[in-house]
């Protein structure tokens, strides 16, 4: 009896199963999920091709100030900050940065004896032009006062430059960049390095490219400059020299590029993204590279019609990392699809998301 109640039930229930499975065969394609996408509306922009490579930056200008005499060591008062010159302060050429003391080498100079004596010898030269012009005085006894006091200017210029050493001046607009600790008022001997300044509003670095590629680089072409850890900071500068030979070793060739850098962004010593602008147009149609994809039939991307996929073939131009430019399967104004392109097939069905 109970092998009989379970056959009734199976018969009961086979009509069910078999309508079941008869509906489900004749599901709508219109009843499909629709696939969330994100698009872009497809417009004109300019579009630069490069020649991409790294490289460290240095300083255009750097300076390792060395003493000429020996002293006592005074670190002077940085006028804009009201306190002593410090590592990263900014210094304008001619500034005094550290004055060595020494009584006892300034009195040997004499500064004001011979300030003195050429004063004398100058007042002397003109009297004897004045007597000469009358016939008071030889051409001879003219020249040798002449002598005189331009010997008397000599020694007094030399003096100034001789005390001018106990100054220690950057020589030109910079930062300090290191400025050794020393106790002030102690006595530092002389070739001591006591600062090093750096201008690094303009830097310069080396390239090396491959060989391929020297056909199509010259000297003035733009560059675009930027440092891994600071993306959103783009630099420009000029490719300034190509080398005219290979390294038979790595197939390369070197190129120097100077790069602005007035808000000094980038250090000297960071290493840098620099990409040399080959190639460059305005006003064409550009997309994402990230959404074309290789096909057996060619380079595709899909595009949004009436909630449909729509997949295109197209041909591109100009590319970079990031953009490709268009050259035919594309119009102005078509709204592109950017997220959610890697599952779809020509007419899949979408829903556009922001």
């Amino acid at each position: 009896m109970p092998s009989n109640k379970i056959l009734l039930t199976l018969l009961l229930m086979f009509p069910v199963i078999l309508f079941w499975g008869c509906d489900e065969g004749n599901t709508d394609l219109s009843t499909q999920i629709a696939i969330p996408v994100s698009v872009e509306e497809i417009a004109r922009k300019n579009i630069r091709e490069y020649i991409n490579s790294t490289g460290t930056v240095y300083a255009a200008k750097e300076v390792a100030l060395k003493l000429e005499m020996s002293g006592e060591y005074n670190l002077k008062i940085n006028p804009r900050t009201g306190r002593k010159f410090a590592a990263g302060d900014k210094v304008n050429k001619g500034e005094v940065i550290i004055r060595i003391e020494d009584q006892e080498y300034e009195n040997n100079i004499q500064i004001e004896a011979k300030k003195l004596n050429m004063e004398i010898s100058e007042n002397e030269f003109e009297k004897q032009k004045s007597l000469y012009e009358k016939g008071g005085v030889t051409y001879r006894e003219l020249k040798n006062s002449e002598i005189e006091f331009i010997n008397a200017k000599y020694s007094y210029e030399q003096a100034v430059i001789q005390l001018d050493k106990m100054n220690i001046k950057a020589p030109f607009s910079g930062v300090i960049v290191d400025l050794p600790y020393f106790t002030e008022g102690v006595k530092v001997e002389s070739s001591q390095v006591v600062a090093e300044i750096m201008d690094y509003g303009k830097l310069y670095m080396e390239l090396s490219l491959p060989e391929t590629e020297y056909k199509n680089v010259k000297g003035n072409m733009d560059i675009v400059v930027t440092n891994y850890s600071l993306p959103d900071d783009t630099l420009t500068g000029v490719l300034e020299k190509v080398f005219p030979s290979i390294d038979s070793d790595t197939r390369t060739f070197k190129v120097s590029v100077t790069v602005d850098n007035p808000k000094l962004v980038l250090l000297p010593g960071m290493f840098v993204k620099a990409d040399i602008i080959s190639s460059e147009k305005e006003n064409m149609i550009v997309i994402p590279k990230e959404v074309i994809q290789s096909r057996q039939r060619g380079r595709t991307v899909y595009i949004v019609d009436k909630n449909f996929a729509v997949e295109k073939i197209i041909t591109t131009g100009l590319e970079n990392s990031d953009e490709a430019e268009v050259l035919s399967g594309l119009k102005e104004g078509q709204r592109l699809i950017v997220k959610g392109f890697e599952s779809l097939r020509n007419r899949s069905k979408v829903k556009v998301i922001k």
